[in-house]
C-alpha cells in the first residue's frame, strides 16, 4: 500500500531527489560552524519522511584528516570532486586560510577545488568563509556580510564587494552569506524556509531549540556602554504589538505600552532589536502572511487583513520586496506537495 501511494504522490509531484548540500571543510574550521549545516539540513522531511536534504562534507584534499581550531583533527571521507555534485556548497569559517585572508588571493589548492562547481551551484558561506567566495570572485558587485568584527577588513581587502556589517545574513539569490557563528543557523533556516515554507523551517527551528526567526541584525552583539539596569525595556511592546498584527499599530501605541517617548523608545527598540520598529513590524507582518498562506485557504486579501497589511496590494508589495515573489505565487509553491498528498488519498 506504501508502495502505491508513494508512486501515486511521485506521479502528482514529481519524481523525489533530496537537494545535496556539500559542506567544504578547511583547515582551521570551527567545529561548531561545520555542524550546523549538517544539524540544520539533516531535519527536514517531506511527507513521507523522506529527507529533503542529503548533506556531506569534503576537504580540498583527498580523504584524510582536516585541522580545526581545536585540540583535534576530522576525518573528511571526501575530496574536491564532491563539489560537482553539489546543489548548495556551504564554506564555514576558518583560522587558518593564510593568503586568502591575508592577500585576498585563493591558494592553488583552493582554487582547483572550486573549479569543480557546477554553473548554477547555490553557494553560501557562514562567518569569514566568506573570504574564500569574495577571494574567488563571486563577490564582486555583490553585497555580502560577515561577523562584525571583520566586515571592515573585509572591505578593505575586496573593495568591490558591498559589504553589510549589520544584518545577520545576506540572501544575494545563488549566494548567501551569514555573520559569525550562531549566524549561521539563521542562514541554514533560512535557506530551508526559502527550499521549502515555514512550517518546515518552524519545526527544525524548535527540534534544534532555538528561534525560528531572530529579530534584528548584528548590531544588538556589538559591545557598548553597559545601559542602566534601572533602564526599561521594550520587550513588552513587542509582546502586545505581536498580538494585535492585524490591527494598525502607530508608535505612539507601542511607546505607550512601556511608558516611553516616541523619541525614547524608537532609540531603545534599536538598541535592543537592531532595527526600527518600523523594520521590525514588517518583518513580523510579512512572516505572519508566509504561515497564512501556507497554512490555510484564507483568500489573498483575508491574508493581508489578518497580517495587518491592510490591502492585498500592500501586501504583494511587500512580500515581492522581501521575498521576491507575489503571494499568490507563493502559496502555489509551498502547498502543492501537500494537496498534492490529500488529493492521492481521497482516491
Amino acid at each position: 500500500m506504501d508502495q502505491v501511494m508513494d508512486r501515486a504522490i511521485e506521479r502528482a509531484v514529481g519524481p523525489f531527489c533530496p537537494h545535496r548540500v556539500v559542506v567544504l571543510a578547511l583547515d582551521g574550521l570551527l567545529p561548531f560552524e561545520l555542524g550546523i549545516p549538517h544539524r540544520i539540513f539533516g531535519r527536514p522531511k517531506d511527507a513521507l519522511g523522506r529527507h529533503l536534504y542529503e548533506v556531506v562534507t569534503c576537504s580540498v584534499r583527498p580523504p584524510g584528516p582536516v585541522k580545526t581550531d581545536a585540540d583535534f583533527s576530522l576525518h573528511v571521507g571526501n575530496g574536491p570532486e564532491t563539489l560537482a555534485t553539489a546543489d548548495t556548497v556551504i564554506i564555514p569559517a576558518s583560522y587558518e586560510f593564510g593568503p586568502v585572508y591575508e592577500e585576498g588571493v585563493l591558494t592553488d589548492e583552493l582554487a582547483a577545488a572550486l573549479a569543480h562547481l557546477r554553473p548554477g551551484t547555490r553557494l553560501a558561506s557562514i562567518c569569514t568563509g566568506v573570504y574564500v567566495l569574495a577571494a574567488a570572485g563571486y563577490l564582486d558587485g555583490r553585497p555580502a556580510t560577515t561577523h562584525w568584527a571583520d566586515a571592515d577588513r573585509l572591505q578593505r581587502l575586496f573593495p568591490r564587494v558591498k559589504v553589510d556589517p549589520d544584518v545577520l545574513f545576506i540572501d544575494d539569490g545563488d549566494i548567501l552569506t551569514s555573520a559569525g557563528v550562531a549566524a549561521g543557523i539563521d542562514l541554514c533556516l533560512h535557506m530551508v524556509r526559502r527550499d521549502h515554507g515555514t512550517a518546515v523551517a518552524n519545526d527544525v527551528a524548535r527540534r534544534t531549540v532555538v528561534p525560528p526567526h531572530r529579530d534584528g541584525g548584528q548590531a544588538q552583539y556589538i559591545q557598548r556602554p553597559v545601559p542602566d539596569p534601572q533602564q526599561a525595556s521594550t520587550t513588552t511592546a513587542r509582546a502586545w504589538a505581536l498580538g494585535r498584527l492585524h490591527e494598525p499599530i502607530q508608535l505612539r501605541d507601542m511607546a505607550a505600552q512601556v511608558a516611553m517617548s516616541v523619541r525614547t523608545f524608537t532609540r531603545r527598540f534599536r538598541e535592543e532589536v537592531g532595527v526600527s520598529p518600523g523594520q521590525w513590524l514588517t518583518q513580523q507582518r510579512v512572516e505572519r502572511a508566509r504561515h497564512l498562506l501556507e497554512s490555510t485557504d484564507l483568500s489573498v486579501d483575508q491574508v493581508a487583513h489578518d497580517a495587518g497589511f491592510g490591502t492585498a496590494q500592500s501586501m504583494r508589495q511587500h512580500l515581492q520586496a522581501a521575498l521576491g515573489v507575489t503571494p499568490t505565487a507563493y502559496r502555489r509553491t509551498f502547498r502543492t506537495a501537500g494537496k498534492a498528498k490529500k488529493a492521492v488519498l481521497r482516491t
